[in-house]
């Protein structure tokens, strides 16, 4: 099954809502597998002490104000855009970080609007003199994703009114988290060096925009205290029994012997599609469910990128799964995620995004590479300090998915200046280089990155010969625990409903 493309929609009102916001897309929706978790969250401003003493004059009423701006935009990255953006269209009565925030969201949706016309391809500026099909496929996907930035600025704007902020803190920052991810996502996808310039000038205003909103509700809440014969096949293109996966699991979830339903496809980078678009299994929108299901991509390691499952849901959960391709299996791209019980096969960069994601109790089980190549089991993809994303390890066996003897193992490699990687309590076997982590270039990491191991245990854990970087750290309990279900994925509050076993501390 070379071409089938299978995407995860929630909620029927809500697929209407994103085909009717996205024309260019071109997917397979399917519905059997979802467990719809639509909230209706909403945002209210936090009582406060509002500023006095301003004077009735002219002018005397804007001190407090532009006193206001400064002090939330000072928390920022970009200090001078938040400013500039803010400053002009604040009004007196929204002097409160709250009502900032909201204003701050409300500028950075509006620049995206203005940016996402120049990647239409109805008279976009991107599209100026591009012939070939790899850089069209590119600049379509981020047509999608710009669109995808579009609804989570908005479901941030739209989070309604009579809830403080602090209380959706953590929804929030996961919805302006993966907005930045969809930008920086789009940018990478583009490999021809001026239209990647190009198309980050475009972003840069509504990037920076995002990101303070970002910064500023992270200051607010701060401050306040495998292999199996296939029984079914199913094809887009008429090869398999059903063309629609929804049809093939209401003919399989009858027979109680059925242990696995396997989606298998291709698509891969070097045949010309973008990593994005190269997943077997794609999932997009709100509290997705799959269990006891195999995720494959069949490219093969002389394909390179190639993904089976790629997840942009938030609180998605995996339980009893499998996700077998060779580079770039699992694509965690963004939101709250969670993996239970599941394999994950691969060889570089084989878990890899900018979500905040738990994965426990599951095999990871690297695999040969192409000759030269060696196997790194994450690329986390963090790119803004006050992001709150990372990649968990916990509870999890590192083991050799055949003869590795000649292959070097990397637990992982930052792929971004913020990079954010934690193994916990997990057993990992002698295939671990001794020097357990690969620089994405040169001979070293940015001294920002996070990453950790914590109780560790088998012959591949000792910690004795690790690279020497500044950014990787030794850590306490108590800071191990922020990476934990509970903490970092706020797993007690979507998880418990799911039947799905989860440990939530450490």
């Amino acid at each position: 099954m070379s071409s089938l493309k299978a995407y995860g929609k929630l909620d029927e009102a809500e697929q209407a809502r994103l085909v009717a916001r996205r024309r260019t897309r071109k997917r397979i929706a399917i519905i059997s597998l979802s467990s719809i978790l639509l909230v209706a969250i909403v945002v209210a401003a936090v009582v406060g002490t509002r500023a006095s003493g301003g004077d009735s004059k002219k002018g005397g009423a804007d001190k407090p104000l532009s006193a206001s701006v400064k002090a939330v935009c000072d928390v920022t990255l970009y200090k001078d855009s938040c400013y500039d953006s803010l400053a002009p269209v604040a009004k007196p009565d929204q002097i409160q970080p709250e009502e900032l925030f909201r204003l701050a969201i409300q500028v950075a949706k509006n620049e995206l609007s203005k940016a996402s016309q120049h990647f239409s391809k109805d008279g976009g500026a991107l599209y100026n003199g591009v012939k070939d099909n790899m850089t069209i496929a590119a600049l379509e996907n981020c047509q999608e994703l710009l669109s995808l930035a579009l609804d989570h600025l908005d479901d941030s704007l739209q989070a309604g009114h009579g809830v403080n902020v602090i209380d959706i803190a953590d929804d929030l920052r996961s919805w302006l988290s993966t907005s930045g991810t969809c930008y920086q996502t789009c940018i990478d996808g583009l490999s021809e060096a001026k239209l990647q310039a190009a198309a980050q000038d475009y972003l840069k205003s509504s990037s920076e925009l995002t990101s303070n909103s970002l910064a500023i509700i992270t200051w607010i809440s701060k401050s306040s205290d495998l292999k199996k014969k296939a029984d079914v096949v199913v094809a887009k293109d008429g090869s398999g029994k059903y063309k629609r996966i929804s049809d093939a699991l209401k003919k399989c979830s009858s027979k109680k012997q059925e242990e696995e339903t396997i989606v298998s496809a291709s698509l891969n980078v070097v045949d010309g599609t973008p990593t994005f678009s190269t997943a077997t299994f794609a999932v997009f929108g709100k509290g997705f469910i799959a269990r006891d299901m195999g995720f494959r991509n069949t490219a093969g390691a002389i394909k390179h990128q190639a993904v089976a499952l790629m997840s942009n849901a938030d609180m998605s959960a995996f339980y009893r799964c499998s996700m077998d391709a060779f580079q770039d299996t699992l694509y965690v791209h963004a939101n709250r995620q969670f993996y239970r019980d599941c394999n994950i096969y691969g060889t570089v960069d084989f878990i890899f995004g900018n979500s905040a994601v738990v994965i426990q109790n599951s095999y990871i089980l690297p695999r040969k590479p192409m000759q030269g190549q060696q196997d790194t089991i994450t690329a986390q993809g963090k790119f803004d300090p006050n992001q709150n994303t990372g990649i968990s390890i916990h509870n999890c066996t590192i083991w050799p998915y055949g003869d590795l003897s000649s292959v070097k193992t990397y637990l992982g490699r930052p792929w971004k200046n913020y990079s954010t990687t934690v193994f916990m309590r997990s057993m990992m076997g002698s295939l671990i280089d001794p020097t357990g982590w690969l620089p994405w270039t040169g001979n070293t990491a940015p001294p920002t990155i996070f990453y950790a191991e914590f109780e560790n245990f088998g012959p591949g854990a000792s910690t004795k010969n690790r690279v020497k970087w500044k950014g990787l750290k030794t850590i306490t309990n108590k800071q191990a625990s922020k990476f934990t279900v509970k903490e970092f994925i706020q797993g007690d509050g979507w998880l418990a409903g799911t039947d799905i076993s989860y440990k939530p501390g450490l």
